[in-house]
């Protein structure tokens, strides 16, 4: 299938990319290509040009079905493993200790890189009541080095007060929606005092701000795009 994609000239340096450094004391790029709703057929495809055009960030997930074409696309493009910053999480049908290690290894194999820099929760699912004891499960994985920082997505400020509560690792991420019509106050503030990352998904808000008279005006008022005062706003959140 064709993509539409157009070949370019590999960027010299990814240098310029803001970075934060996490808890765990790894360092992760600030922007990053999110591979949610990426079928298989083009994964490969669009992952490459985006790593060619300088991003050295990507997101993936059980749950999206394209963790192998992710890891083949890393693995084709020459750049050192150590120059990509990968993350994946695990779905809620297996939370539990034992369910979540073998669920973290399986993503580890399906992307075949040797390591993966993020592994997250991907939800809470509180009525499962089950996310501590897989973080504890997520905790021991870490140890090994398969995985290099752990986090968690989609938890609300209770969820992490029961999960600091008997843990021993402290979530580097939280990824969760955020963008200038949900800017999460309350959550980035608890997140901050206890050395959490957050993280955004749905960052230029599922594309409704291209609507947004007020943005357009701000981005015509600048010579810039919607999506590059959007872009801004959460890069000057840190």
């Amino acid at each position: 299938m064709e993509s539409g994609l157009r070949p370019v000239e590999r960027s010299v340096s990814a240098s310029n990319q803001p970075l934060v450094t996490l808890n765990s004391g790894k360092v992760m790029p600030q922007l990053g290509l999110g591979a949610y709703k990426v079928n298989q057929d083009i994964a490969v495809q669009l992952v490459q040009h985006a790593l060619e055009i300088g991003y050295r960030r990507i997101d993936t997930a059980a749950l999206y079905d394209n963790e192998a074409e992710v890891g083949a696309a890393i693995r084709k493009s020459g750049l050192a493993r150590e120059e990509v910053f990968v993350t994946s999480k695990i779905w809620n049908d297996r939370h539990g200790y034992a369910e979540a290690k073998e669920a973290i290894q399986e993503s580890v194999e399906r992307l075949n890189i040797d390591y993966v820099d993020m592994m997250l929760i991907h939800w809470p699912c509180p009525k499962q009541d089950k996310f501590v004891e897989t973080w504890r499960a997520f905790e021991e994985v870490l140890e090994t080095g398969v995985v290099r920082s752990i986090g968690v997505s989609n938890f609300n400020q209770p969820h992490l007060e029961k999960l600091l509560a008997t843990a021993n690792v402290t979530p580097a991420i939280n990824q969760v929606e955020l963008h200038p019509q949900l800017a999460q106050n309350s959550l980035r503030h608890f997140n901050s005092l206890h050395g959490i990352k957050t993280e955004a998904w749905a960052p230029l808000g599922r594309a409704r701000f291209n609507e947004n008279v007020l943005l357009g005006e701000i981005a015509e008022s600048l010579g810039k795009t919607v999506a590059q005062v959007i872009i801004r706003w959460h890069l000057q959140l840190g």
